[in-house]
């Protein structure tokens, strides 16, 4: 996975939880960008990449 598509996920997670999605993991950090990055560094992101 190139650099591009790290930042396409987390970038979608992002908006996913700033638009009000539950959270895969149990952080108290407020960013939406920052929890999407926690979540992608544990493989708990909901999303998958087709190729």
């Amino acid at each position: 996975m190139n650099k591009f598509v790290k930042a396409r996920l987390i970038g979608a997670r992002a908006l996913q939880i700033s638009c009000g999605a539950p959270s895969m993991i149990d952080e108290k950090v407020r960013d939406s960008v920052e929890l999407s990055y926690i979540e992608f560094q544990r493989s708990k992101i909901p999303l998958e990449v087709r190729e």
